[in-house]
């Protein structure tokens, strides 16, 4: 399923540039204790989908996934992934 390309409130489109690249993944690092699904993530799969690559997102080991974020990686199939350091 492709991932559906959302404007801001003002309909203007917003950019997001990935922490790293290679030539297979987007990688996004997040030093937080709880990861939601934010308008950030959403723009880098849909970059990512675009590009023939996946999405890897860095958290801490400690760090919690919420519900949003675990639902949008069950509907995308394997597009995002997440990653703990």
């Amino acid at each position: 399923m492709e991932p559906e390309f959302i404007y801001t409130r003002h309909q203007t489109p917003r950019g997001s540039v990935p922490d790293a690249v290679n030539a297979k993944a987007l990688y996004l690092l997040k030093n937080v204790s709880e990861m939601r699904l934010t308008y950030q993530i959403r723009l880098l799969a849909y970059m990512a989908h675009t590009k023939g690559k996946k999405l890897h997102i860095r958290l801490p080991s400690t760090a919690n996934v919420h519900p949003t974020l675990r639902d949008y990686i069950r509907e995308h199939g394997g597009l995002v992934r997440i990653e703990r350091a």
